[in-house]
């Protein structure tokens, strides 16, 4: 596990290498906020990086239903029984393996590894586009899944996207593929709505960029804008 840290957002990445899994630790005055759990065998690292920093793990917010981004989610809650989990009201069913559409939801198939084994975990706090945990404000950002939501550190404008944009193998909003990491592109459900996502966290003027795999970015503003007219020429 690699550990990186830029104002108060800390980067956990598991298998660092071929396959780059990020969750985060978000630092607030007595507490920490875990954006996202990761994979299963993560428990520790995560529980020990929060141990490092002094400070328990209050919340557990999820940006989106996958199984790299929920994998510790069960061990995580067995192990810190108060902490609530959140996650968008729309994802929360996938949370349960539920792969259905709403009626309005364009009728391309959900992609990418749902769970199935999540035996006992369940939201705490269902979210909506503009909620605040702690200093940090929800913001919906579906595409990738029909729920994925951002969360911008209202302190210093950090964005940590989930998966709406991949920095490995290059900057890339979600559904563009990267040959050297179609892992996203493969599991995004609708690129047109990613689109639309993409474009509206551009406009929240961030001042970092953390994803759900690869490296964070400082003022990331023209390479998201880069990413996003290269998506452009593709999806539309």
């Amino acid at each position: 596990m690699k550990v990186t840290k830029e104002k108060t957002v800390y980067q956990l990445t598991f298998l660092p290498g071929f396959f780059p899994v990020n969750c985060y630790l978000i630092e607030e005055e007595k507490d920490l906020t875990l954006i996202d759990a990761a994979l299963p065998f993560s428990v520790k690292g995560i529980l020990r990086s929060a141990s490092l920093i002094g400070k328990p793990i209050a919340r557990i917010i999820l940006t989106h239903a996958h199984e790299d981004h929920v994998g510790a989610l069960d061990g995580l809650k067995n192990a810190l029984p108060n902490a609530k989990v959140y996650i968008s009201k729309r994802d929360a069913r996938l949370l349960t393996g539920d792969k259905s559409l709403d009626p309005a939801e364009p009728n391309t198939p959900i992609r990418g590894g749902v769970p199935q084994n999540l035996k006992t975990t369940r939201a705490d706090v269902l979210l909506e586009d503009g909620d605040h945990i702690g200093s940090l404000l929800a913001i919906s950002s579906p595409g990738h899944t029909p729920g994925s939501m951002a969360f911008l550190d209202t302190r210093n404008n950090s964005l940590i996207a989930g998966d709406a944009f991949q920095t490995k193998g290059g900057i890339a909003v979600a559904g563009k593929v990267q040959p050297l990491f179609p892992f996203p592109a493969m599991g995004t459900w609708n690129k047109m709505i990613a689109l639309e996502s993409a474009r509206k966290l551009l406009k929240l003027k961030p001042t970092l960029l953390a994803t759900g795999h690869g490296r964070m970015i400082v003022h990331p503003e023209e390479a998201m804008k880069t990413a996003i007219a290269e998506a452009e020429k593709i999806f539309i």
